[in-house]
């Protein structure tokens, strides 16, 4: 059985929490996920009282390094799926 989020130890779960507020920022022309902007992170930080915010910080860069891993693949594999059913199609009305 997959663990629960109270499972994870409280940096865990704050670094989740702020993970899930941060804005997402995409590449327009690729339209590439380029990762969470971490400028507001200090603030966040003050603002929930984070005391141990070095660890808080670390398993952070971690799950964002996951997710984006996983975006990215994703829109990867949507595009070739594009690519080919473009192809696929202007084949066909030949």
């Amino acid at each position: 059985m997959p663990p629960e989020m109270r499972d994870y130890p409280i940096e865990v779960q704050q670094s989740f929490m702020l993970h899930s507020i941060l804005t997402d920022r995409w590449d327009g022309t690729s339209g590439m996920y380029m990762g969470k902007d971490f400028s507001p992170i200090g603030t966040y930080l003050d603002t929930f009282d984070i005391e141990d915010k070095r660890t808080v910080v670390y398993f952070l860069a971690h799950i964002e390094n996951a997710n984006s891993n996983c975006i990215n693949k994703r829109v990867k594999d949507s595009q070739k799926n594009a690519e080919m059913s473009a192809k696929a199609k202007a084949k066909a009305s030949r």
